[in-house]
């Protein structure tokens, strides 16, 4: 993915809206954070540029070797991580990679196996993901989206449940990606997307008629 162009995002919920009249591009070798208090919107406007959720107005574009990107082709692009994205708990390690790998492989010939050896989980490789710490899950979430193929990265809370050496582990690990996939974090931690070059800002909003007002 190249570039993707959001023009007049809003997004309200009843008849409050959450956001309005957001206009941003998003390019390649330039990750951007998108920063705010809990509650300001930050993890909808995510959601919403990952198709998730449905914006009320506005549409965006997904650039793909000069290409627009049909609709119905986006999703193939995106890995989404955050507290709302969920592993199957039933399948153990083995069983969620593969399944990962089903529909997304993962990038530069790598294996299973060769993903199980850098996470660091040999010994977990027979067990049931239910039996995971919140933090080796979140660490396995970041990972299968690290090292797949896609090529949008959307992160909110990405150090969520970690310690500080899986922190550390994260840090160096996304900043490789810069160059091969779009990445945006929706964040209030600085640690997070301290390699950002790019900030969108969602703070002291109002929400008024004429909607949220949003600056890059």
């Amino acid at each position: 993915m190249n570039q993707i162009n959001i023009t007049d995002f809003g997004k309200k919920f009843l008849n409050e809206w959450i956001f309005r009249e957001v206009n941003y591009t998003f390019n390649l070798n330039s990750p951007t954070a998108i920063l705010g208090p809990n509650g300001s919107g930050k993890s909808t406007l995510l959601q919403c540029i990952a198709g998730i959720l449905p914006t009320n107005i506005g549409s965006s574009t997904f650039i793909y070797s000069g290409s627009i990107l049909k609709e119905e082709d986006i999703f193939r692009h995106i890995s989404l991580v955050g507290p709302y994205t969920e592993l199957i708990e039933e399948f153990t390690l083995f069983e969620i990679i593969n399944f990962h790998t089903s529909f997304r492989k993962l990038k530069n010939g790598l294996s299973p196996e060769a993903l199980v050896n850098l996470l660091g989980f040999t010994k977990h490789l027979d067990k049931p993901i239910k039996q995971f710490s919140s933090g080796m899950k979140q660490k396995l979430k970041l990972a299968l989206s690290f090292y797949d193929e896609s090529s949008v990265l959307l992160l909110d809370e990405p150090t969520s449940n970690l310690d500080e050496q899986v922190k550390a582990w994260y840090l160096v690990e996304i900043q490789k990606l810069i160059t091969s996939k779009i990445i945006i974090i929706s964040s209030n931690e600085p640690n997070e997307y301290s390699f950002c070059s790019n900030q969108v800002n969602i703070l002291n909003y109002k929400l008024k008629s004429t909607g949220l007002n949003v600056k890059a």
